[in-house]
């Protein structure tokens, strides 16, 4: 009898599980709706890149020595005409710097030079030169059509770093500064 009442357990317990995750299902899109929301998505991209108002946030870093680093805190550059904020961390080698480890990759400062074109890929490449009132900074960002973007750094007096992240036309988070 025991053993019996056991299997009835078990048996109900498989079912109210199959059918809680059934009620739970992921809903997926079709075909035609991947396809559409990759082209909102995309001309979304081109919209903030035209007018030169957008963020990317960053969650992945990626150190010239050591291993790369992942993270949840809302890290991430902006541009907003002609004023650029960076708020990146920053793992590696330091060649000449200020007591204390000086602004490194967290400032707001006017862009230098701002050139913005496409590469033989059909991705968008965004070159930005500013001084930080330290360092020159070389910001070479690639945005792809599915708004993931690749960020490289490099300075004079710092070993350079890139990082990845997403230009989110729907969701634009706020940095520190």
């Amino acid at each position: 009898m025991k053993r019996h009442s056991l299997n009835i357990i078990a048996m109900t317990a498989i079912a109210a599980t199959a059918l809680l995750l059934n009620g739970c299902g992921i809903t997926t899109m079709t075909p035609e709706q991947k396809a559409e929301e990759d082209i909102r998505i995309e001309q979304g991209v081109k919209k903030a890149l035209d007018s030169r108002q957008y963020k990317i946030s960053v969650d992945t870093m990626i150190p010239r020595r050591g291993t790369t680093r992942h993270f949840t805190d809302p890290y991430g550059i902006t541009v907003d005409g002609d004023k650029f904020i960076s708020y990146l961390p920053y793992f590696g080698v330091a060649y000449d710097v200020a007591y204390g480890g000086g602004k490194v990759l967290n400032f707001e400062a006017k862009t230098d030079e701002y050139n913005r074109y496409t590469n033989r890929k059909g991705e968008e490449v965004i070159e930005i030169v500013s001084n930080n009132g330290e360092d020159v900074l070389h910001y070479e960002i690639t945005i792809f059509s599915n708004g993931k973007a690749s960020i490289d750094v490099r300075a004079k007096k710092r070993e350079s770093i890139s990082f990845w992240g997403e230009l989110d036309p729907d969701r634009q988070p706020e940095f520190k500064n």
